[in-house]
């Protein structure tokens, strides 16, 4: 019995489309999580040789980005997020009660989050070639939580050719 380890899969002589959408649970409220091995798996499984990678947060207090995996830049990066959108500061966004629309039972004062994930972005994309992704030699790909401890969903979307297109150098 042949499973597919992906939501959806579209194929066509030419082109190949593989999509996934993974739940992660972070640990921390601003957390780093290298998702980097997590994507080289699906862009293996999909059998994409030449094409490229989106990964793409769905949340708007969570973001992607590419950075080094190294836990004094890191560290680095924590604080920068602190003086960008320091979490003490007064948000409109965190005044329930002035809010027009209905607010959810678990919502929670995030404004400093949402700043955060504006400044990083939500998604990253990346070429792949001769089946590999084109990262270099320092480059992690991160899903970074800046909203506390939760269930996060990461659309990953694998898109090229299968086999030897030409483009591999």
């Amino acid at each position: 019995m042949a499973v597919s380890l992906f939501v959806r899969e579209t194929e066509t002589e030419t082109l190949k489309v593989a999509a996934d959408l993974v739940h992660l649970r972070s640990e921390a409220p601003l957390q780093f999580i290298d998702i980097t091995e997590l994507v080289k798996e699906r862009v293996r499984r999909s059998g994409v040789t030449d094409g490229f990678v989106n990964i793409q947060s769905r949340h708007t207090t969570a973001a992607i980005i590419i950075n080094e995996n190294e836990p004094l830049l890191l560290e680095d990066l924590e604080k920068t997020l602190e003086t960008w959108a320091p979490q003490n500061r007064l948000y409109r966004h965190n005044d329930l009660d002035a809010r027009p629309q209905p607010i959810p039972a678990d919502e929670r004062p995030n404004g400093h989050s949402h700043a955060r994930a504006f400044y990083l972005g939500t998604s990253e994309t990346v070429n792949i070639t001769g089946g590999e992704l084109q990262l270099g030699r320092w480059q992690t790909i991160f899903l970074v939580e800046l909203d506390g401890i939760r269930t996060r969903a990461v659309s990953i979307v694998v898109m090229g050719t299968k086999g030897n297109s030409g483009l591999s150098s």
